[in-house]
């Protein structure tokens, strides 16, 4: 699988990185069993990435994946997670619990140290603070060698410009940004290289949207947002390609993006996304499912504080 640099960090990330956020049961009740196969399916598939976060089923996704990577060689892959989100409502990032999340994040999962950890969904929060006492925290934390980089991730677009127009990152993670229905993690791509930002992208499906199956109950989609979705995908069914197909392959096409984020916990479907991602893209069938999608080309929705989110 093709590997990208990460910034400056000096890791290349493979274009497709495992999300374990389904092993948290975000998105259906899971197999367990089924669940552990599924990570060692992505490694053995050739994925170097794995990005989950305490949010995550509430600690079950790092528990999860503590067991599934018991035997494997810590050198072999890049280990992701992040801190301060902990459940629908409860925020905390202060450096108190920066120092907390982290021990309990490594001790979860049985490693010694992490590659990457995020602030989680930093736009639910006044984000001065993490400016001002979030990241000198996790700075000190990475003096220590318990993680390599620090970042933050997050729905909003502005909140990227917040925090890096105020403080120094490593890495971001944007999710459901660079999508056959939404590109503007693209156009911030200019800003984040100028500040030597590694670019992680995630979400390709946007939540399910973007493909055959049902959407979770929690997804804020309008019914005319849905209803273009569904003319996309009866489009690519009637040319004989899964919606969901284009959509992945668009999503890592773009070299901008280092690495494209998605998870399962069913092991059949990691493989049928490696499968599609060394096919090569239908580009008519692109252009006819971008003019399709074009009514509702960027369309967002407000996630977190008001004042944290983009002007519509």
């Amino acid at each position: 699988m093709e590997r990208r640099p990460l910034g400056n960090t000096g890791i290349e990330l493979t274009s497709l990185s495992f999300g374990a956020s389904s092993l948290g049961q975000e998105f259906r009740q899971v197999d367990v069993s089924e669940a552990l196969r599924s990570v060692r399916v992505a490694l053995d598939s050739g994925m170097n990435f794995i990005d989950t976060s305490p949010y995550y089923g509430r600690g079950m996704s790092e528990v999860l994946l503590g067991v599934a990577l018991r035997d494997v060689p810590r050198d072999s892959y890049y280990l992701g997670t992040k801190l301060g989100r902990y459940d629908a409502s409860h925020f905390d990032f202060s450096a108190k619990r920066v120092v907390e999340s982290v021990d309990v994040s490594l001790h979860r999962m049985g490693v010694d140290y992490l590659d990457i950890i995020l602030c989680h969904d930093l736009e639910f929060v006044e984000m001065s603070q993490i400016v001002e006492e979030t990241l000198p925290a996790l700075r000190r934390i990475q003096k220590e060698g318990k993680v390599r980089f620090i970042g933050v991730s997050g729905y909003p677009m502005k909140m990227f410009r917040y925090v890096l127009d105020r403080a120094e990152l490593d890495v971001i993670l944007s999710y459901n940004h660079y999508t056959l229905q939404n590109t503007m993690l693209a156009d911030l791509v200019p800003y984040l290289k100028g500040k030597g930002v590694g670019i992680m992208n995630a979400a390709p499906f946007s939540a399910r949207l973007l493909t055959n199956a049902p959407l979770p109950p929690w997804h804020k989609a309008t019914d005319h947002v849905r209803q273009i979705c569904s003319q996309a995908a009866a489009h690519c069914e009637s040319k004989g390609v899964d919606l969901a197909q284009l959509a992945l392959q668009y999503s890592i096409a773009n070299q901008d993006m280092t690495t494209c984020v998605t998870g399962s916990a069913n092991p059949g479907r990691i493989e049928q996304w490696v499968e599609w991602s060394q096919q090569p893209m239908d580009e008519d069938l692109l252009q006819d499912v971008l003019e399709i999608l074009k009514p509702i080309h960027n369309w967002f929705y407000v996630e977190g504080r008001p004042e944290n989110n983009d002007d519509a």
